[in-house]
């Protein structure tokens, strides 16, 4: 029944990047010029669900999450948006495109030194995006976005790490660590680097370029397990099932 339904399936496409980078700009214009092509589009975020959100932002407000803590719920978010949003919307045929994934989660905590291994095995089931686009900017230039939005805040500036009291230069150290790895996990996993630092528009011709030239693929082995195991027992599933539509 999965393979056969995997046919029929919609795609996912994850935007990644440091802050300031532009994935939210680019993932609005993108998700337009998708439903402009025909598709039904689901969108998601990185640290949405609330189940999750008030725990975090209890813990992070009095500064007393640990690196392993801190990914440990990341971890728990990204499964509920798997679980309840992603899969869902997939198993219906329609596109998810995703600003953030697991690889923000997997960036942020291997900045803060974890093992990648561990970090894998903590983001179990695994899901991989049938596209990501990265956007590579410099670190003074997200240090530079960010801060002129507002100073980010202690967890975002990685002052838990660099133990630098003023929060936008320890930022501007953190993300040069977390650009590290974000190119690192790019190489393993073959993201599509696109310059963040390029006008808008050129970003986007370059991604809808990329998109329409790359050809559909089965879904990998880890996706296959991970599906199955959701219609074995999730509730959303079974929502999904009974006719339940995933909002966009």
């Amino acid at each position: 029944m999965v393979r056969a339904r995997e046919k029929r399936r919609g795609l996912l496409v994850a935007f990644e990047g440091p802050g300031g980078a532009g994935t939210s700009t680019q993932r609005r214009l993108f998700k337009v010029w998708l439903e402009q092509q025909g598709h039904e589009v689901v969108t998601c975020k990185w640290n949405s669900p609330r189940a999750i959100r008030g725990l975090m932002k209890a813990r992070a407000g009095i500064h007393s999450l640990s690196a392993e803590e801190l990914c440990l719920l990341q971890a728990a978010d990204f499964r509920h948006r798997l679980e309840t949003q992603i899969l869902p919307a997939l198993w219906q045929g329609k596109s998810v495109v995703a600003d953030r994934f697991l690889f923000t989660s997997l960036a942020h905590a291997s900045a803060r030194g974890l093992d990648l291994e561990w970090l894998l095995s903590a983001h179990a089931p695994l899901f991989w995006p049938d596209l990501v686009f990265y956007f590579s900017v410099s670190p003074t230039t997200s240090t530079t976005r960010v801060a002129s939005a507002h100073a980010p805040k202690f967890y975002d500036a990685g002052q838990d790490v660099t133990n630098i009291a003023d929060p936008i230069a320890s930022y501007r150290r953190f993300v040069g660590r977390m650009i590290k790895e974000y190119e690192s996990l790019s190489f393993i996993f073959q993201f599509v680097t696109v310059d963040g630092e390029q006008p808008i528009y050129e970003q986007h011709r370059r991604m809808r370029r990329l998109f329409e030239e790359r050809q559909r693929q089965p879904w990998a082995r880890q996706n296959m397990e991970a599906v199955v195991e959701w219609l074995a027992w999730s509730p959303a599933a079974a929502e999904v099932r009974r006719g339940a539509s995933i909002p966009g």
